[in-house]
C-alpha cells in the first residue's frame, strides 16, 4: 500500500478534475500514478490513507475507475463524490448536500408499449452478489450512511443536507417535462451520470460505498446561467473531508 502504512485505505472517486482540487490541496501525497489512462493519487487526508481517482464522465469510465481502485488498492470503502442536479420536487437547492440512500440505474431496461420497464421486468439482474440479485437498485451501506450524515452535519453546520434516491442516467435531463416523468417513476432526490455503475461495481466486490453530491442545478428546462458548479463541487469536497476526518 502506498506510504507503507497498515491503516485501512478509503477509495475516493469523482469524474472531473475540478471536483477534486480542494481535496488534493488538503492531501499529503505519497504517489501519483496512471492506471488504465486514469490519474490516481495516493496519500493521506485528514489522518486517513486515501486513494483518489479522477475517473472521467459516464458509467463506463466510472465502472472502470472503481474497478481499478478496488482491485489495485483493496480499500475498506469507496466514496463517490461530485456534482449533481436536483429534481424540483426534492426540495433541494443549489449548494445543498445530497447523500445517496440508494442508487437507481435509471435507463437500464426495456421500452414496451406500456412504457419503460426495469431489468426486474425481464428477470435479468444487473448483478448477483452475496446470494442476492440486484436489478436496477443498489442500496448504500446503512451504517456508513448514518455515520456520514452525522459527520457532514457536524462539518458543514448550516449547510442543508438531504438523503434520498439518486438516479443515474446516460443522458442528463434538460427539460422540465422529462424531470416530471422521472420524478413520477423514481421519486428521486438528484441525478448523475456515474453513481449506479460505481454502486454496482462496489456491490460485486462486496465493498461498502457512499455517494455525496453537491447540488449544482435544478433539473428543469436547461439554463446554465442558473447553475453554480464551483459552489457544488466545493460543497461535495467539504462533505467528503468531514466524513474522512470522522472515519472510524
Amino acid at each position: 500500500m502506498p506510504g507503507g502504512s497498515e491503516n485501512p485505505m478509503i477509495a475516493l472517486l469523482c469524474s472531473v478534475q475540478n471536483e477534486a482540487e480542494l481535496l488534493l490541496t488538503n492531501t499529503h501525497l505519497f504517489e501519483t500514478l496512471t492506471l488504465g489512462s486514469k490519474p490516481i493519487y495516493a496519500g493521506e487526508l485528514a489522518g486517513q490513507e486515501i486513494c483518489l481517482c479522477v475517473g472521467g464522465m459516464g458509467k463506463v469510465n466510472a465502472a472502470h475507475a472503481a474497478t481499478l481502485l478496488l482491485t489495485q488498492f483493496e480499500p475498506t470503502a469507496l466514496i463517490l463524490f461530485g456534482i449533481g442536479g436536483a429534481y424540483p420536487a426534492s426540495g433541494a437547492a443549489v449548494g445543498d448536500i445530497a447523500l445517496a440512500q440508494e442508487e437507481i440505474a435509471g435507463d437500464e431496461g426495456v421500452l414496451t408499449l406500456d412504457g419503460f420497464k426495469d431489468t426486474e421486468y425481464i428477470s435479468i439482474p444487473l448483478a448477483r452478489a452475496a446470494g442476492s440479485n440486484f436489478f436496477n437498485c443498489f442500496p448504500a451501506s446503512e451504517m456508513l450512511l448514518s455515520r456520514a450524515r452525522t459527520a457532514v452535519t457536524r462539518a458543514m453546520n448550516s449547510q442543508r443536507i438531504h438523503i434520498g434516491t439518486f438516479v443515474t442516467l446516460s443522458t442528463c435531463t434538460g427539460t422540465s417535462n422529462r424531470a416530471a416523468e422521472l420524478n413520477t417513476q423514481y421519486h428521486g432526490l438528484c441525478e448523475n451520470m456515474e453513481g449506479a455503475a460505481v454502486a454496482q461495481v462496489a456491490t460485486l466486490h462486496s465493498i461498502p460505498w457512499l455517494e455525496i453530491r453537491g447540488i449544482s442545478n435544478i433539473v428543469e428546462d436547461r439554463d446554465i446561467n442558473k447553475w453554480d458548479i464551483p459552489q457544488a463541487a466545493e460543497a461535495a469536497q467539504k462533505a467528503v473531508m468531514g466524513i474522512v476526518e470522522a472515519w472510524d
